[in-house]
């Protein structure tokens, strides 16, 4: 499978640590930045992610809190972009709200729990059902 990845200054070491592990699973990454830990603003990234990110694929988007990163990427209309902290919630914003973008909070979550979130984020399928009738009830008409 193909990830997109991107983040700030505060998200790069985890992402950096997923990127590895990810492409050690077998899947490709497409890491739009940032490269380092030198001092950045997440919005630049996140739209440079979501100007190249396909709405099929998946994404995961790190910074701090995860909060900063979550916001701006829910200003695009192809992107559904979630915060998990850890396997379940993940696991339930593919399920139940057919998330694309996994959002994650680089200074809160271990890597290993990390790890087990972006798992479940990729394996788990959208249910559909009931949730489909709410995804489709998000954008307003």
């Amino acid at each position: 499978m193909r990830i997109w990845m991107a983040g700030d200054h505060a998200g790069y070491p985890l992402k950096a640590h997923l990127h590895t592990w990810l492409e050690s699973q077998g899947h490709t990454v497409e890491d739009i930045g940032p490269f380092s830990e030198e001092s950045t603003d997440y919005p630049l990234w996140v739209h440079k992610f979501a100007q190249v990110f396909p709405a099929e694929e998946r994404g995961i988007l790190i910074c701090g809190s995860g909060n900063g990163v979550c916001i701006t990427a829910n200003r695009y209309p192809h992107i559904r972009a979630a915060l998990a902290w850890n396997r379940e919630i993940a696991r339930l914003a593919r399920a139940h709200n057919d998330a694309n973008v996994l959002c994650l909070p680089g200074r809160f979550i271990m890597p290993e729990e990390a790890q087990a979130a972006v798992e479940a984020f990729l394996t788990t399928p959208f249910e559909g059902g009931r949730h489909a009738r709410r995804i489709a009830q998000i954008n307003p008409s």
